[in-house]
């Protein structure tokens, strides 16, 4: 079985804590023998940006 982890970086998280969070999930799936998908995800101030809607 895969778990699937939706990747939010909202206003206010930077992609550089998105990215320290996306490597300590990698990480603990990897030791802990864990099969995950990662799916990043607009929302906020990006997604309003990007698509018209912060959701």
């Amino acid at each position: 079985m895969t778990a699937r982890v939706v990747l939010l970086p909202g206003d206010g998280i930077g992609a550089e804590v998105t990215e320290a969070a996306r490597q300590v999930l990698v990480a603990a799936a990897r030791k802990f023998d864990v099969a995950i998908t990662l799916d990043p995800q607009l929302v906020g101030g990006h997604a309003i940006d990007e698509v018209g809607d912060p959701l």
